[in-house]
């Protein structure tokens, strides 16, 4: 056996100080760090989707959902995924210090714990401690998100992976209260525009029919076109009756009264004809500016009518357009730590070690041969 170790030993020596250097004290170093320095790590995963029943989405696992009614929804995936990376999610998860004590405490390794020697201890260094920590990964052919929390204890790795689920759940509803407050808010200008529009041309309407003195010109104009009308027929007779005195009696005493009834008639369709249709202040100049104010106010209720139909319809997709987190799968607390892979990393650090050490000798034996 000690012969064994001598003969171990004398080839150790052999191999040279390079070999020493690149594989034995790096390999050393690695036996220490993961056989008596490396903490556990606990790994606590989730997986979540956020849905809509009425958004539709076109990836495969969405026409799954779809056919049971249910949709994926999109936009607020995306701001669920960002903000557990953000730096608000963070704050709002080291709440009384809670991250920093637990990743900070002195039971992990110096190597692996936050601020270990207890001078960089702000928020953006923790920010980027954690970044490390935590991951959030999207797969977008199914549209599901898988929510990885690494910790140095088992109980707080399924912890916060929980509290970061309830924050993405109060980040989807308060993307639901500002869009549904949005929208609603939306159709309410209009309906107060159109409504003070339609309010407007009702009162423009009712002052030009005071200061015209008319309620409505077109019917107006049409019974003064009936006068006029029946005014013609009466001269008509006047005028027949008249030639007949004059052609039978041309002396009868009837002439003067008949000739003054012509003439009467005559100048009253006169004066209702220039009334009705006679240029500026007759019936016609007033019915087309009466109908282009009539014009405004049907307008404006119908503007008015559509406001408020859209204010409804925004109400009811309010109520109905909700996107929610539906966990698929829900954190638990890790009975093992998976890291670090303890052998794997020793092995590693020899094979690397190894290759590094060929490369070197090789490039050494080169640049003799060349100086030779």
């Amino acid at each position: 056996m000690t012969s064994r170790l001598n003969s171990f030993g004398k080839t150790l020596r052999g191999l040279g100080p390079l070999f020493h250097l690149c594989v034995t004290i790096p390999t050393l170093i690695a036996l220490v760090y993961f056989g008596l320095l490396a903490s556990d790590v606990y790994i606590s995963e989730s997986s979540f989707i956020v849905r809509s029943p009425n958004k539709p989405e076109s990836s495969g696992f969405g026409v799954l959902l779809k056919t049971v009614g249910f949709s994926n929804s999109g936009d607020e995936i995306y701001a669920a995924n960002d903000y557990l990376a953000s730096r608000e999610a963070l704050r709002a998860l080291n709440r009384n210090g809670a991250v920093a004590l637990s990743y900070g405490s002195h039971q992990v390794s110096m190597f692996d714990r936050f601020d270990p020697l207890g001078y960089r201890g702000s928020f953006e260094t923790l920010y980027r401690y954690v970044g490390k920590k935590i991951a959030v990964q999207y797969d977008s052919s199914t549209a599901i998100t898988t929510l990885t929390v690494r910790a140095f204890n088992a109980q707080d790795a399924r912890r916060f992976n929980e509290q970061l689920l309830e924050l993405a759940e109060t980040q989807v509803n308060t993307l639901n209260d500002r869009a549904r407050t949005d929208l609603v808010a939306v159709a309410q200008r209009e309906v107060d525009r159109s409504r003070a529009e339609a309010r407007q041309f009702a009162v423009a309407l009712a002052a030009y029919r005071d200061k015209a003195g008319l309620v409505d010109p077109e019917k107006q104009a049409g019974a003064q076109v009936q006068m006029v009308s029946k005014m013609q027929d009466e001269l008509i007779a006047a005028q027949i009756q008249l030639r007949q005195v004059q052609e039978m009696a041309p002396r009868s005493s009837e002439i003067e009264p008949l000739q003054a009834r012509v003439a009467g008639l005559q100048q009253a369709i006169g004066a209702q004809t220039q009334r009705a249709a006679g240029g500026n202040g007759s019936l016609s100049s007033a019915a087309a500016e009466y109908q282009r104010r009539a014009f405004d106010e049907q307008f404006g209720e119908k503007q008015l009518a559509a406001a408020l139909g859209a204010l409804e319809e925004a109400r009811l997709d309010s109520q109905h357009k909700q996107a929610y987190v539906e966990r698929i799968v829900t954190p638990a607390v890790p009975d093992e730590a998976i890291e670090p892979n303890r052998l794997r990393g020793v092995l590693a650090t020899f094979v690397m070690g190894l290759i590094v050490w060929g490369i070197a000798s090789m490039m050494l034996a080169s640049l003799r041969d060349h100086v030779e």
